[in-house]
Formats: C-alpha cells, sequence, structure tokens
C-alpha cells in the first residue's frame, strides 16, 4: 500500500461547486506544504488540458489492466469515461514530505475511505442546484444531456455529502473568499498535530 505521510486532503463536491478553485487556490499560495495528485482519465482533454497537469490521459484498455494489476486506490466511471488515482501518484506527492491533496467524485470517496490513508474529506457544496446549474451552462462546454446527467449526479453528491459521517467539513461556497477562509481554518486545525510549520503558516484573522 501507499507509504505514510501525512493525512490526504481530500476535495469532493459537484462539478461547479468550485471545488477545483478553492485546492488551486491553497496550492498556489502553499506550494511547498501542498502536492496535488494528478488522476488518470480515459476522457479526451478539453482544450487548454496539459497532459499531466490536469489529468494523465490514458486509453481505456490501458487503464482497465492498470486497475486489474492493482496500481490505483480509486477508481470511477462517468459518462462512460474512467477516472482514478493511482498509488503511485499519491506516493510522488507523500515522498516530498507534503500533503497530498486530492479531487475526486463520490465513488472514490468511498473506495478511499477503506485505504489506510486516513484521509481529510472535504466537501464543497454550491448554495443551490439552480446556481450550481447557472454556473454549469455558463461554462458553455457541454451538450444539454450531459448536463442534465451532471445535476442528476450533483443532487446525489449533496445528498451523499451531507449524511453525517461522509465528510469532516462542509463548505458551502457562495462566496470564494469566505469559503477559502473556512478551508484554512479547518486545514490548519486538523494538520498542526501531524505538522509542526503548519499552524505557525496558517496565521492568519478570518
Amino acid at each position: 500500500m501507499v507509504q505514510k505521510g501525512p493525512r490526504p486532503l481530500v476535495f469532493y463536491g459537484p462539478s461547479g461547486s468550485g471545488k477545483s478553485t478553492l485546492l488551486k487556490r491553497l496550492l498556489k499560495e502553499y506550494p511547498d506544504k501542498f502536492g496535488f495528485s494528478v488522476s488518470h482519465t480515459t476522457r479526451k482533454p478539453r482544450p487548454g488540458e496539459k497532459d499531466g497537469v490536469h489529468y494523465h490521459f490514458t486509453i481505456k484498455d490501458d487503464m482497465t489492466a492498470a486497475v486489474e494489476r492493482g496500481e490505483f486506490i480509486e477508481t470511477a466511471t462517468f459518462s462512460g469515461n474512467m477516472y482514478g488515482t493511482s498509488k503511485r501518484a499519491v506516493e510522488e506527492v507523500r515522498r516530498s514530505g507534503k500533503t497530498c491533496v486530492l479531487d475526486i467524485d463520490i465513488e472514490g470517496v468511498k473506495q478511499i475511505r477503506l485505504t489506510d490513508l486516513d484521509p481529510l474529506l472535504v466537501f464543497v457544496m454550491p448554495p443551490s442546484i439552480e446556481e450550481l446549474e447557472r454556473r454549469l451552462r455558463a461554462r458553455n462546454t457541454e451538450e444539454e444531456d450531459a448536463l442534465k446527467k451532471r445535476l442528476e449526479v450533483a443532487l446525489k453528491e449533496i445528498e451523499y455529502g451531507q449524511e453525517p459521517g461522509n465528510c469532516h467539513i462542509t463548505i458551502v461556497n457562495d462566496n470564494l473568499d469566505k469559503a477559502y477562509a473556512e478551508l484554512k481554518n479547518f486545514v490548519s486545525q486538523n494538520l498542526k498535530d501531524n505538522e509542526p510549520g503548519m499552524f505557525k503558516m496558517f496565521a492568519f484573522i478570518v
């Protein structure tokens, strides 16, 4: 299994909730403390996405074979495309002494909770399903059928995230600065015991 290190920080929530924006802000502000675990996917890259940065883009046969060899911590399928976190991706971050940050869906959360990684689970949700739909439509990256599918999945994700015991903190992202302050406060309280320098790093006034 993945070798020991700081507890991973796992972000999950509906597409459009703003979880990626929050984690990117954390990584940008503290690049020496956090490292992002780049997931694998069999979907095609979107405009502007780079292999090895946004995702490790691969083909279904190769990823299926790797899963069968036990090389993945968690996997999920959405709209016919596979997604997953490899053990190697997490190991590379943890070997550097950084806290590993993951962005996964609820199926991945269910699987990673069964490992010995003891992750800190951050559930990010929109202020309303109407606002989520507005954000997704503003992206203008998907057909109507795909967008409706995402909204259906979002309702299930929100239901799961709000069930007791399925996350360590719920952040309602109705204001980015406020949501980020909540995230930093949570991280400072939960990682300071494992990383002595973390608490000083997060000395700020909310």
